[in-house]
């Protein structure tokens, strides 16, 4: 049996040369392993990058992680000199490793096994001359692996580490944010899909221990949303292992409906959309949305906001009253006022038709808006289009004929005054409109305050029909077939005893540009918001986290080019919020991109836990080494060299950087985020003959598809 001193003696692997507060310079020994190590307890590969080294001293064993290995050629030392032979450089190997932590012994458990814990920081540094030690499998695990009550979600394992299992505790990895980053084709997605697979499988794996005598197994009361620009991740939950709610534009492969209605969308997300300018449209947007989401709120409201309307309408006939000349050859208004006229008709018609809905609340301003209604078609059917070769081409209005118009608009004026009301309307509550009225509405409440404001918000009225018209965005944003507001949020969030799915997937890929920045701040906007509601109303959080994948696109530092800028920035702005405040309120952010050097700095200083792939552009790479606080920065250096399905995970959710083979998933468990198969393809072992008759006509039918 050999001594502890024997045994310290076994693994010793050399000694500390230089020390300085960021580093150590070891020198090995001849005798030292070059390729495997055997001496502690288990085939070791040593010297290896990454790998680990103990120094001891009287608090326990200073851990250090090797950085640099290199050759040095030096001359023997020796006292005695024989003038016969020629002293040759022979090579010495050498080492540069970081320490980082101290290991320290806690005794022996049931097993007899000795126990360590590693704690970060040295507080003491060795000194020259000290010897360094390989460590054991048992001291190996206790640096990889975290503490006891940590071990919730297995990740991976650590090959430097005697394939240690690597764990982490959702509330360290979610809590305060993670950014998972990496080049294409380095498992980054797989990455992404297995932390949310395995989290809920350990979530569903404690559940049946506290719910034996429950007649039905307990639900899982997880939430994860993952917002998926490419549609990769539907794929790789569709095992039926998990319960999941997808959504897609169309409900493609089966999933329900992407909808995120424009009744939802805040002041400044309509104006972001719209880009509306802030001079005049923006102040007349969110004066319009405050209108609609009265109207609809209240049959006085609606009451309120039409008898304005008309008095806006009474002015402005007033005014070109007042400039009717004795010669209608000069009234330069008399061309146009006939489309004025049938404008004031045709909202008429859906006043009243709107009115209707409300029942007796509305019965007498219906009633006083029909019995005018037909004198001024009358008046507009007679004069309008009368000449159509006469000197005055189409429209021969004269002085009485606006007369009888202000008459009949006064009747309903004067006997329906408005009424004040205390209720106060935001332009930003959730509050159901038709959104097809938002351009007409627009128009009116232009047209009541006169002077330039029409002729200023004509291009935001031009803008805002062409979008309510184009086919692609219609199924997204209208409000034809949406939910109430809570059962939307209930099919978003979930938590219903018929809807409790832990997970969202909203397939994003068909959303078009214009409107997709937009449709991501929306949901993340609501799902943010709705958190901060659970919590002050049940004084507690629900929580939650949200998965952003690309998220260089919409998380962006600067303008993205060829998008809406201010739809842009607005995106970028909601997640910096979610990143700064969303830990109060439970929402945890996973951010996933190929381009950190893109990504916004708010965000990503935000971030405590990172799961570094293959990174090869310098630019992210010198990122990434900045978002490491101490001398383990260096560490980073391995990025460019990973293989797929290895990372480095780092930060808040390890004791320490580590270099992590991620777990394996099974084919149909993966993202649909496969490198093509060019060379398969082209020599025919894989089959891809495009009917390009067939992809045409389905592109025609989607494209011209409600429109």
């Amino acid at each position: 049996m050999t001594t502890i001193v024997e045994h310290i003696g076994m693994l010793s692997v050399g000694r500390v040369e230089t020390v300085t507060a960021e580093e150590l310079r070891i020198s090995l020994f001849p005798e030292t392993p070059q390729v495997t190590a055997l001496n502690a307890g288990s085939p070791t590969g040593f010297p290896r990058i990454n790998a680990y080294v103990l120094i001891p001293n009287e608090s326990g064993a200073v851990v250090a992680v090797i950085k640099q290995i290199s050759i040095q050629r030096s001359k023997p030392v020796s006292d005695k000199h024989d003038e016969s032979l020629v002293d040759l450089p022979f090579p010495a190997r050498n080492v540069i490793a970081i320490p980082f932590g101290t290991l320290s012994s806690e005794g022996y458990d049931d097993k007899g096994q000795h126990l360590y814990s590693l704690e970060r920081g040295v507080t003491v540094l060795p000194s020259v001359g000290d010897p360094v030690l390989l460590p054991t499998a048992e001291q190996l695990r206790s640096i990889v692996e975290a503490k006891t009550e940590d071990r919730l979600i297995r990740i991976g394992s650590a090959p430097f580490a005697n394939n240690a299992d690597v764990w982490v505790h959702p509330d360290k990895l979610f809590g305060r944010h993670l950014a998972i980053l990496g080049n294409t084709g380095s498992g980054k997605s797989c990455s992404v899909a297995g932390i949310i697979r395995w989290s809920l499988e350990g979530v569903a794996a404690e559940l049946p221990k506290k719910a034996e005598k429950e007649e039905q197994d307990q639900p899982i009361n997880a939430r994860f949303i993952i917002l998926d620009p490419n549609g990769e991740y539907s794929h790789a939950f569709t095992d039926g292992t998990l319960s999941v709610r997808r959504f897609a534009v169309g409900g493609k492969d089966g999933a329900k409906p992407l909808t995120v209605p424009g009744w939802l969308w805040n002041g400044q997300e309509w104006a972001a959309f719209t880009d509306a300018k802030p001079g005049t449209q923006r102040p007349i947007l969110l004066d319009t949305l405050r209108q609609l989401r009265k109207a609809d709120s209240s049959a006085n409201n609606l009451k309120n906001g039409i008898i304005r309307r008309y008095r806006g309408h009474i002015k402005e006939i007033e005014k070109i009253y007042a400039d009717f000349p004795q010669s209608l050859g000069e009234f330069r208004d008399n061309m146009n006022f006939g489309e004025r006229l049938k404008g004031l008709i045709d909202s008429m018609s859906k006043d009243i038709e709107k009115l209707s809905a409300y029942g007796d609340d509305t019965t007498d301003l219906r009633e006083a808006i029909e019995s005018i209604y037909p004198n001024l078609c009358q008046i507009h059917d007679k004069k309008h289009y009368s000449k159509p070769q006469g000197k005055y081409g189409y429209n021969y209005f004269q002085a009485l004929d606006l007369e009888n118009i202000l008459a009949e608009l006064q009747k309903v004026v004067n006997e329906f005054p408005t009424t004040s009301t205390k209720e106060k309307m935001s332009e930003d509550a959730p509050i159901r409109f038709d959104i097809a009225d938002l351009p007409d509405r627009i128009h009116d409440v232009a047209m009541a305050m006169g002077g330039q404001a029409l002729s200023n918000v004509e291009p935001l009225i031009n803008r805002i029909r062409v979008m309510l018209s184009d086919s692609r965005l219609r199924p997204i944003i209208d409000t034809d077939g949406a939910e109430s507001f809570d059962k939307w949020l209930s099919e978003l969030m979930g938590g219903s005893e018929d809807n409790n799915a832990p997970l969202t997937i909203l397939d994003l890929s068909l959303v078009p540009s214009d409107v997709i920045h937009i449709t991501i701040a929306v949901i993340a906007r609501i799902v943010f918001q709705a958190l901060q509601y659970h919590i002050k109303k049940y004084d507690g959080p629900l929580p939650t986290v949200l998965v952003l994948d690309e998220a260089h696109n919409f998380v962006r530092k600067d303008a993205d080019v060829g998008a809406n800028e201010q739809a842009a920035n607005l995106c970028r702005q909601i997640f910096e919020r979610i990143a700064r405040e969303g830990r109060k309120f439970g929402l945890g952010l996973v951010l996933a991109s190929q381009r950190p050097s893109e990504l916004s700095p708010t965000v990503l200083a935000q971030c405590n836990s990172f799961l570094l792939h293959r990174i090869v552009n310098d630019v992210d790479q010198n990122l990434v080494r900045r978002l490491v606080p101490d001398a383990l920065g260096g560490l980073l250096g391995e990025l460019p060299t990973l293989p797929s399905q290895q990372a480095i995970l780092l930060g808040w959710a390890v004791p320490n950087p580590v270099l992590v083979r991620i777990r394996d998933l099974q084919k149909n468990q993966r993202p649909r985020s496969d490198d093509p198969k060019f060379w398969d393809v082209w020599v025919g072992k894989a089959v891809a003959r495009p009917d390009w008759q067939v992809i045409a006509k389905s592109w025609e039918q989607e494209s011209g598809k409600n429109s």
